[in-house]
């Protein structure tokens, strides 16, 4: 599985990533391996703890190029 992370953008609102992955299968074994993985439950208690997390949504885009 590859995913690419874009932090965006350099100027303006700063609480946007954009995450990619090869199809959206690839997408779902991701959420489900993110969900069993400590580091990742543990990242996300500390937002629920910091409230550091300002929204989370998904949009789903097809590629431009390739």
């Amino acid at each position: 599985m590859v995913i690419h992370v874009r932090k965006v953008p350099a100027e303006g609102a700063n609480n946007v990533a954009l995450f990619s992955f090869a199809s959206l299968a690839s997408y779902e074994t991701y959420r489900q391996e993110s969900q069993a993985d400590q580091a990742c439950r543990d990242a996300f208690a500390y937002a629920a703890k910091t409230e550091c997390v300002v929204s989370y949504e998904r949009s789903f885009f097809r590629p431009v190029f390739g």
